[in-house]
């Protein structure tokens, strides 16, 4: 293997830039706002929530959002409306209802 390969090899890539490809294989068309739900996640909301809660899936109007802990259920929940509210402006259409919390992998 030569260097050029090792290094090609070495290259960190986003997981935002492969996650479309991936949900296009294997989730139904009306998934793909998860994706724009994703790739938009780190906008919306600051650098502490994205790193303690993540878009999981999406059914109809409702966006499930897992996260790190109980605490972090009960703090979201405050800020509910603002997320939603920003999420939709941000996909300039209205796309989600409603989030529910529950713990899960982040």
């Amino acid at each position: 293997m030569d260097r050029h390969e090792k290094q090609k090899k070495s290259e960190f890539v986003h997981i935002g830039s492969i996650l479309e490809k991936v949900l296009k294989m294997y989730r139904r068309e009306s998934d793909t706002g998860l994706t724009e739900i994703w790739n938009l996640w780190n906008s919306i909301v600051n650098s502490n929530i994205a790193d303690n809660a993540r878009p999981a899936a999406i059914k109809g109007r409702l966006l499930l959002v897992h996260v790190a802990s109980s605490a972090w259920i009960h703090q979201l929940q405050f800020l509910k409306d603002d997320i939603v509210t920003r999420m939709n402006m941000a996909l300039g259409k209205e796309v989600i209802e409603d989030i529910k919390f529950r713990i899960g992998p982040l």
